[in-house]
């Protein structure tokens, strides 16, 4: 595969292609879970490539939202601040106005095995909120939802990023999810980036011919 592509501080934006195209190897670089054989991965200027994915100045949401089963709410928004749960008062602070910001008040002490599906997403965005890094990747993060929840997800991750004006990529197979949330829009195909530009020129048939034939192999399936 081969990477060559910057983004703009603050946008928000889609990476799109089809399944196998490289999308969450993409976003696997960024955050460190993967490493280039090759070239540099810059965030925000300095140079990240060997970093660990704890260094990163990076936050990652996957569709399973990665939560301990075996955790209340509040613990796992917890381990966004101390992996050990070690918590200053500064802390419990901060993930107290997180779960309000996320709306989650009075679920602290459930486990994930009785939250909803949006809810499970709530807390793993709960936590990235009391991450405060300045990067955000989402790796079809809301693929299983209705949709219904699916929306009130996409509105929520807007307003975060109006608050907080972190630079989000999203993964995802829903030309929807693209249009609702993204300004930006990047094609993937055969581990290249095929196209960038913007969301809404691509949706409107002025992207890649890449995009085009997927966006249609989509349409079909539906």
């Amino acid at each position: 595969m081969l990477f060559d592509l910057q983004i703009e501080s603050s946008d928000i934006v889609a990476v799109m292609g089809p399944s196998g195209s490289g999308k969450s190897t993409l976003l696997n670089l960024v955050a460190g879970f993967e490493r280039p054989d090759a070239g540099r991965i810059l965030i925000g200027g300095q140079d990240v490539t060997d970093l660990a994915p704890a260094r990163r100045p990076v936050s990652m949401v996957f569709q399973e939202n990665n939560l301990f089963a075996h955790l209340t709410v509040e613990q796992n928004v917890g381990l966004g601040r101390s992996p050990r749960l070690r918590l200053s008062e500064q802390d419990r602070t901060d993930i107290a106005a997180a779960l309000e910001r996320t709306g989650l008040v009075g679920k602290e002490r459930r486990l994930p095995h009785a939250l909803s599906g949006g809810e499970r997403q709530r807390v793993a965005l709960a936590r990235v909120l009391v991450r405060d890094r300045p990067v955000l990747l989402l790796d079809e993060p809301f693929a299983s939802l209705g949709p219904a929840l699916r929306d009130g997800m996409l509105d929520l991750m807007k307003e975060l990023h109006r608050d907080h004006a972190m630079t989000i990529l999203m993964a995802t197979h829903d030309p929807r999810d693209a249009a609702r949330l993204t300004e930006t829009m990047i094609v993937v195909d055969g581990g290249r980036i095929a196209g960038i530009g913007s969301t809404s020129d691509f949706l409107s048939g002025n992207g890649p011919e890449a995009f085009d034939l997927y966006l249609g192999a989509q349409g079909r399936k539906e």
